[in-house]
């Protein structure tokens, strides 16, 4: 009996550490956002860096939180509640991952860009508004998570359409610079991939509030 206890609080302590290092990776990614957003509003070179240099230790995080599930499931064969989450922590971290690669994408668009100062960046405040939507959904995914609270997983799902909205609104507006000035087609594009990776930021956001849902209703 006390072997089966002892069993049953080091499988509880193995899901709690693992869920741990699932925030551990969100905060990281988190900071990979914002410092992207701030590298491409400011042409800063060191936060752009940065943002590109830290995506090596989100597929690190990656790789080992999904063999950790995998010797979970394979040690401990869950089920339940158990096997979901589980199931819903493999699924989270690799939208987190994907996160990352669209912080990286948006740091080194923001580097092509800035090299070659061929468009004011300043025109587009629009960037910072929507990469704080992003963020602000990918951090109640988070928090969702550690509490394992469908409620605000839902109002995630829901904010997604505000996300995509303003997308919109950032391509119309870059459609129209095009249209006026057909030199800026290519600066113009490029700023287009910036605003495709925080909307896909959205996306995956989303995605990970639907795993919350999934955790707790199945």
């Amino acid at each position: 009996m006390q072997t089966s206890e002892h069993l049953s609080k080091q499988y509880d302590s193995d899901l709690d550490a693992l869920r741990s290092r699932v925030l551990q990776m969100g905060g990281l990614v988190e900071a990979q956002i914002l410092a992207a957003i701030e590298g491409f509003s400011t042409g800063n070179r060191e936060l752009i860096d940065r943002v590109i240099d830290t995506e090596l230790r989100v597929n690190g995080y990656e790789v080992s939180i999904d063999n950790d599930c995998s010797h979970i499931i394979v040690r401990r064969q869950p089920a339940a509640t158990d096997l979901r989450m589980i199931m819903a922590i493999s699924k989270t971290v690799t939208d987190l991952e994907r996160i990352g690669d669209e912080a990286e994408k948006i740091a080194r668009m923001s580097k092509q860009i800035h090299e070659g100062d061929r468009l004011k960046v300043q025109r587009f405040g629009e960037f910072r508004h929507v990469g704080n939507i992003a963020v602000q959904m990918l951090r109640q995914a988070l928090d969702a998570f550690a509490r394992l609270d469908a409620t605000q997983a839902a109002q995630v799902v829901r904010e997604d359409v505000t996300i995509d909205d303003e997308f919109r609104a950032i391509v119309r507006q870059l459609v129209t610079f095009m249209m006026e000035d057909p030199r800026t087609i290519s600066s113009v594009l490029e700023i287009l991939w910036i605003a495709k990776a925080i909307e896909r930021i959205g996306d995956h956001a989303k995605n990970m509030a639907e795993n919350v849902i999934y955790i707790v209703k199945g």
